[in-house]
């Protein structure tokens, strides 16, 4: 992971080639086993599922953690909770990339205040166990500073296609809304590790990998064990959000 990497002007920076998946406004993020200041305390922002990893944006400018940044290739013991008495939420540990303004890991808790954890999750898990197989067992490659300016991502970063990755639609009814106007910026840096589509730097189109296509219907929510989701230890494409918000019917 890396802190304080991934925003620009009040909104998410993403590297060049990568693609928005999911996208939510009003998450709670907990960190745990750090005592920095910027890991202190509960933070409330937006949250990013992209090709390559999550993303979190703070809403206030003042919050020492503008940004944190979980490639799927840095995390380890994801489980998606369903507590009996509390909200479901997300929990895990991710490994600091070198470069990234930490070091070591930190656990955290990821909480859905508007609901849409256990769909949320799934996707996200979805995502890393796919990518995963471009990364067998690799630990997180050293955070670069994008080496040149950032600008307005086009509408592709944040309008997936509707064919689905190998199959696999994301829960676009549970997350039909698109990121604010003017809020999504890119650099000419293509992301240091695979997504799901196995090639560094490209957020669509695929190779064809057969076994890649299976792994990604291989199921991941066991609904016989609904308190907990599993990631196989160390990741698909969407309709428009457009297409997504004209299907929804509630």
């Amino acid at each position: 992971m890396s802190l304080n990497t991934a925003h620009a002007d009040h909104g998410v920076l993403i590297h060049a080639g990568e693609c928005i998946i999911l996208f939510s406004d009003n998450v709670n993020v907990d960190f745990y086993g750090n005592e920095t200041g910027e890991f202190k305390g509960t933070k409330t922002g937006r949250m990013y599922l992209t090709t390559h990893r999550l993303i979190y944006n703070s809403k206030s400018n003042s919050d020492p953690m503008r940004s944190f940044s979980f490639p799927f290739i840095a995390l380890q013991d994801v489980t998606v909770e369903q507590p009996m008495f509390s909200a479901n939420f997300i929990k895990g540990k991710v490994r600091a990339q070198p470069n990234g303004n930490f070091i070591g890991e930190v656990k955290f808790k990821l909480t859905f205040k508007a609901g849409g954890a256990i769909e949320f999750g799934t996707a996200m898990l979805k995502a890393a166990h796919i990518a995963s197989r471009y990364n067998p067992g690799a630990s997180p490659p050293p955070y670069t500073p994008p080496a040149g300016p950032w600008y307005a991502a086009p509408p592709p970063a944040y309008q997936p296609p509707a064919q689905g990755y190998y199959g696999w639609v994301p829960p676009y009814s549970a997350f039909p809304d698109q990121p604010p106007p003017n809020s999504v910026f890119v650099s000419d840096n293509p992301p240091p590790y695979p997504g799901v589509t196995g090639v560094a730097g490209q957020g669509v189109g695929f190779s064809g990998d057969a076994k890649a296509a299976e792994a990604a219907q291989s199921a991941y929510y066991d609904p016989n064990r609904p308190q907990t989701a599993y990631v196989p230890p160390p990741y698909d494409q969407p309709p428009t959000y457009q297409e997504s918000t004209s299907k929804k019917t509630n």
